[in-house]
């Protein structure tokens, strides 16, 4: 197995959660088993999460915050992501971190168009999604026919080229004490230690 160049994002807007213990895990594996690791907690972003613009030819000026994430993205092999599942979406500091940095122009090209769709600017890179929630599995497949899933791999990750995104999910979360969330962060450190 070859070393990758993998970035991590622990995508919880708070300073303790089971996302940052999965993403710190997940990077410990990753380290210990050679490959180049770069981790960061959106936690510690400082930025203006609000696009504000409708058209994609008007941009606010970067945060020092969103010139690292995306020199991160663009450095990686592998993308990592651990995040809640909150209202059924993305926390909002997340949602608008992906909103302020994957523009036309760096993530995607509308000049370009494939079938009526953009043509992706991040190609060449995987990625891996590790997602907390309350609703049990079977539930948010029956129920919410995995929407949040739908919107991270169709939407998101593969629209901007990065793929395939092979998602986790862990559930039922909070609340959930040690013998439940061992296994998750043990299961976390073995898919760091390959990488995958």
């Amino acid at each position: 197995m070859s070393a990758k160049r993998i970035f991590i994002l622990n995508g919880h807007p708070a300073e303790s959660s089971l996302s940052k213990a999965i993403s710190e895990a997940y990077a410990e594996a990753a380290v210990a088993a050679g490959h180049d690791v770069r981790t960061k907690h959106l936690h510690e972003f400082e930025f203006d999460a609000v696009y504000g613009f409708s058209v994609y030819n008007e941009n606010k000026p970067f945060e020092p915050s969103l010139e690292a994430f995306q020199a991160d993205i663009e450095w990686s092999e592998h993308v990592v992501l651990a995040a809640p599942m909150w209202w059924g979406g993305l926390p909002a500091k997340l949602k608008g971190l992906i909103d302020r940095t994957f523009l036309a122009g760096w993530a995607f090209d509308t000049r370009k168009l494939k079938m009526g769709m953009p043509t992706p600017m991040l190609g060449g890179r995987t990625a891996r999604a590790f997602v907390t929630s309350d609703t049990p599995n079977f539930l948010f497949g029956l129920l919410y026919k995995r929407a949040l899933f739908r919107q991270l791999k169709g939407q998101i990750f593969h629209f901007v080229g990065i793929k395939p995104l092979k998602l986790t999910h862990f559930s039922p979360a909070s609340h959930a004490d040690r013998d439940r969330t061992g296994p998750w962060i043990a299961m976390a450190a073995n898919l760091g230690g390959k990488g995958i």
